[in-house]
């Protein structure tokens, strides 16, 4: 387990339209910590995540990852140190064999021989990928459950110590959906997952971060926010299935705090 935390202090981003994606954004992960990060459609989630690897640069603010700052200087370090996995796996998978997508980036960082196949067997093993089964296929031939654990694979092949998902649950079926949740849960990194699967994120992650309008409305547990439908309806977010089964009572669900609008401290908790 590595001890870096990631730090963003009064971070933010407009686009060259005007548009303004993130709005002096105060957020602070520890090391090892699973976090949701969700949100309405525009809110400023995918522009978030995109700056923690160093494809958009901070215009305002700063972030540090450890103890590089996120600028040109560092971009090396942050890409080794920060894995960033695309909703679409096909925005990831570009090469003829899974064998070589998961490969991919350890070659590019002068990693061969023994070390390189050790690194990519690790890394499909990681993902429940045989590679005796899987490393000669054309990923364009796999299901949606099998493109996103192959694009993990190649991911982790890196080494990182934060993993960054966009929608890791999109175009999964239910099977495949739980594997990956059973995957995540296992990973020992530090993830921050940006999800409109609110399911997917109260059983992940203990932790939820909640943009709108590019700013941080609520930051806390993720048990005492998914109970608020009141809120959750204001910024365009509806409570996740778990919480509206008949079969029970919500006040009467042991071990969850269930505050009104007028109680929830929205940041900070």
């Amino acid at each position: 387990m590595h001890h870096n935390p990631v730090f963003i202090k009064n971070l933010s981003y407009r686009y060259p339209d005007g548009n303004l994606a993130l709005d002096r954004v105060n957020i602070s992960i520890k090391a090892g910590e699973k976090v949701a990060l969700i949100g309405a459609n525009g809110s400023g989630k995918s522009t978030l995540q995109f700056h923690l690897n160093g494809i958009f640069l901070p215009q305002a603010g700063e972030i540090m990852i450890g103890e590089w700052a996120i600028n040109n200087e560092n971009l090396a370090h942050i890409r080794n140190f920060v894995g960033l996995v695309f909703q679409n796996p096909d925005n990831q998978l570009f090469m003829p064999t899974v064998w070589e997508d998961v490969a991919f980036g350890p070659m590019n960082k002068g990693i061969k021989g023994h070390e390189l196949k050790l690194t990519v067997i690790e890394a499909m093993e990681a993902v429940n990928i045989n590679p005796d089964i899987y490393a000669s296929r054309n990923p364009d031939n796999l299901s949606g459950g099998e493109k996103k654990r192959v694009a993990i694979a190649g991911v982790l092949a890196m080494n990182p110590q934060v993993l960054v998902l966009d929608e890791p649950s999109a175009q999964l079926d239910p099977h495949s959906r739980r594997q990956l949740i059973n995957l995540l849960h296992k990973l020992p990194l530090t993830l921050l997952v940006a999800t409109h699967d609110l399911d997917l994120a109260w059983e992940l992650c203990e932790r939820t971060i909640i943009l709108s309008k590019g700013q941080v409305v609520y930051d806390g547990k993720t048990d005492r926010i998914m109970s608020n439908h009141g809120f959750l309806e204001q910024h365009a977010l509806e409570a996740p299935l778990s919480f509206s089964r008949p079969y029970c009572n919500l006040q009467d669900r042991p071990n969850l705090a269930f505050p009104n609008n007028n109680q929830l401290s929205m940041v900070n908790d």
